[in-house]
């Protein structure tokens, strides 16, 4: 059977989302996680959004397909369903920065990567440094110069659309960087801190956080704000837009159509895009 994991974690202390020998990943730890609730070997996942090393998440969702038979077990002896069993027992197992907000069975057609209809990505920045609320350093990053959010702003909304996004990914052999950038735009909050969302059908690797790159010089006042665009336009890495580092960025929430229109949202989602 499968289900779905609707998980949070704070990225600073793994190697990434996905599970690799000798490193601490979220992968890793929610797998063997599974595997010891259910009493099996670790359990496989799909994941919605593979996130880098050291970026955080509040909404990522997976999937795993496990045992029947083992799900049923979860409760023991207690009265409780197995959804709410298997919350409160990874809870006991799950180091504290992964916390796991709900596990619940799904139909076969889910996806958590294919069946998603949309991405929301969050990215802070503090120019002003002596405002940082220490508490927040582990997910904001620290410019030194102070940053006009209102051009920043302007130039990320100039390349939202259809676009072939080459320019702000790592290429990967067989792999298309077309995308649909469905938001993206700058405020800065009451606390002055400057919060950048990204929202897109799918993204490419290093894509939110070059792109958050790619504004941020328009925000220092060295380029104009028609730069980005640009360097979309050209269609390849250019070395002054800088990949931002990573503990800037939070997976918001992975957006996922109803159930009748699963498989058709996989099946779309996985034939390779292009341009018309």
């Amino acid at each position: 059977m499968r289900i779905r994991i609707d998980l949070a974690y704070d990225g600073t202390d793994f190697s990434g989302w996905a599970a690799q020998p000798g490193l601490r990943t979220v992968e890793g730890e929610l797998s063997r996680g599974l595997g010891t609730i259910l009493r099996t070997d670790p359990v496989q996942l799909t994941v919605g959004g593979r996130t880098d090393a050291g970026v955080h998440a509040r909404g990522s969702v997976a999937h795993a397909d496990v045992d029947p038979d083992a799900w049923r077990r979860l409760p023991g002896r207690s009265d409780r369903p197995p959804h709410e069993a298997a919350v409160t027992r990874l809870a006991g197992v799950l180091p504290g920065d992964i916390v796991v907000r709900a596990v619940t069975p799904v139909p076969d057609a889910f996806d958590a990567r294919f069946s998603a209809l949309r991405r929301r990505y969050t990215y802070r920045i503090c120019d002003r440094p002596a405002a940082l609320d220490p508490l927040r350093r582990r997910d904001t990053v620290v410019h030194k110069k102070p940053l006009d959010v209102a051009a920043m702003d302007v130039a990320a909304r100039a390349l939202v659309g259809l676009h072939d996004f080459a320019a702000f990914c790592k290429k990967r052999e067989g792999a298309t960087t077309v995308r649909t950038l469905l938001d993206y735009s700058w405020v800065r909050g009451a606390d002055g801190i400057l919060t950048g969302t990204v929202v897109a059908d799918a993204f490419c690797h290093s894509m939110v956080r070059a792109l958050v790159g790619s504004v941020v010089p328009v925000g220092e006042g060295q380029y104009a704000v028609g730069w980005p665009s640009e360097i979309l336009a050209a269609g390849v890495r250019d070395p002054r837009v800088t990949v931002m580092p990573a503990h800037g960025l939070c997976l918001e929430e992975i957006v996922y159509p109803a159930e009748e229109d699963l498989a058709a949202r996989a099946e779309q989602a996985r034939a390779t895009r292009t341009l018309p």
